[in-house]
């Protein structure tokens, strides 16, 4: 009995003592691992903080090892770090126990600067351990901007791309003046902000200087996926019944949350709204909502809306060499991509205002969910000449020429976060299109390619460019 008792001692206590790893490796050899060599940030703007970003320390030893310092390397530096839980600038006597890990978090505010152009600002984080110094480097992009608060627009402004402009709360373009956008313009919204034109807006950009109008959020919400792909960062942009002359062209907006919104105005003798060769898109609502006003669309995308990607009461519009289609995130699109409102007498009780006159003609509308809400357009004055429709069908007095349950190929792949709607080489659409729709104003498609070098266009926004051999 005392031997038995004896050796079940002696087997706790190894049992024990093999459990207990007090002692730290004093190895050089036992190097940290770091989930990054390089931390950096994508571009913000100056005078405010960045993004938290994170920094995983991991020790592969299976004993414990001891960090005797972590600092910055610049003793006045622009970043600042927390350890384990703990902020300050220097940390000593760190421990990772085996095998085990910590997080450290880090951030920068960068400070304004003369510069127009994005500054780069360096430092590193420096670990010794064991006597070994190891580093992970930092970097960070500022971008001095020019900032719009409540703004009101009482007579003629210019707006130029010499540096990002945000707006925060509201800009609104008051009545009898007009906001010119140049090319290159990145105009970004701050959360909730908005722009309302009650006089006129003239946002002209050109091929390969497009203007971005975005919410401010530069970073990514994934890797090397931005913040683009998140709806609802800024509200939007509303014409007001009072507004007309104003123009979008070469434009890429997106991320809102009402989208493009054309207010009624009952007054279709004078145009209210001209779009070329621009791309709407990634809406809480609508892309484009137009209530009894008189909406041009050329060469445009509209795409990616929880509702309708364009909605349409009544009205005067042309849309020509245009894409709908809708892969909306973060909902299944249950609406359809066209909604179409206000066509005949007998579909809702508003007679004052005229029914719809709308055309759609070399254009593709395509994607999950309906293409229109209005199947039959007998009686109505919306027509659709040569027009790619997922819907089965056949041609009527409405519809003429068109492509019935066609797929486009889009380079879209929703999964991955990719919205291309050029098409791919064995697309239904290349030449499908009638050249007297290609008008001359938008001969040129976004990308600056010739609509006829083949005699017939290509159906939707985008002229089909064969991928080069390889």
């Amino acid at each position: 009995m005392r031997y038995l008792l004896l050796t079940i001692i002696a087997a706790v206590g190894l049992t024990v003592s093999s459990c207990i790893e007090d002692d730290f490796t004093v190895s050089s050899s036992d190097l940290l691992a770091f989930s990054t060599d390089t931390l950096s940030f994508d571009t913000v703007f100056t005078d405010l903080g960045t993004p938290t970003a994170r920094l995983k320390v991991y020790n592969r030893a299976k004993k414990s090892i001891n960090i005797s310092s972590i600092s910055m390397r610049e003793p006045d530096s622009r970043f600042s770090m927390n350890v384990d839980g703990q902020s300050g600038s220097v940390f000593s006597n760190v421990e990772i126990r085996g095998e085990d890990s910590i997080f450290i978090f880090v951030e920068c505010k960068l400070p304004l600067s003369p510069d127009d152009q994005p500054l780069l600002s360096r430092d590193a984080i420096v670990f010794v351990t064991n006597g070994v110094t190891q580093q992970v480097e930092l970097e960070a992009w500022g971008q001095n901007v020019t900032r719009l608060r409540d703004l009101r627009v009482s007579s003629d402004m210019r707006l130029t791309a010499e540096r990002p402009i945000v707006v925060f709360d509201s800009l609104v373009v008051e009545r009898g003046a007009t906001l010119r956008v140049d090319p290159g313009v990145q105009l970004l919204f701050h959360d909730k902000a908005s722009l309302t034109v009650r006089g006129t807006l003239e946002a002209v950009g050109e091929p390969g200087r497009m203007i971005d109008m975005r919410g401010d959020r530069l970073d990514n919400v994934l890797p090397d996926v931005g913040y683009d792909i998140l709806a609802g960062q800024w509200q939007g942009v509303t014409i007001a019944p009072e507004s007309f002359g104003n123009r979008l062209e070469y434009v890429d907006m997106r991320s809102t949350v009402h989208g493009l919104v054309v207010d009624s105005c009952s007054d279709l003798s004078r145009k209210k709204l001209t779009i070329v060769n621009s791309w709407l898109h990634n809406s809480q609502g609508s892309a484009l909502k137009s209530k009894y006003a008189a909406v041009d669309a050329w060469g445009s995308v509209f795409s990616e809306a929880a509702g309708h990607v364009v909605e349409l009461h009544g009205g005067i519009h042309d849309f020509s060499q245009c894409t709908f289609s809708n892969y909306y995130l973060f909902t299944a699109p249950w609406q359809s991509i066209v909604g179409l409102y206000h066509l005949l007498p007998d579909q809702d009780e508003d007679t004052a205002n005229p029914l719809m006159q709308a055309q759609f003609e070399n254009s593709i509308i395509y994607g999950m969910g309906p293409d229109i809400n209005e199947p039959d357009l007998k009686g109505s004055s919306v027509f659709m000449r040569y027009v790619l429709l997922r819907s089965e069908g056949k041609d009527d007095d409405n519809f003429i020429s068109c492509l019935w349950g066609a797929d486009p190929l889009f380079y879209t792949v929703r999964e991955d976060y990719i919205f291309n709607y050029r098409v791919k080489p064995e697309s239904p659409a290349i030449g499908a299109g009638d050249p007297a729709y290609a008008f001359p104003f938008i001969r040129y498609d976004m990308d600056g390619v010739f609509r006829l070098r083949d005699g017939k266009p290509t159906l939707g926004a985008y002229e089909y460019v064969a991928p080069p051999e390889e």
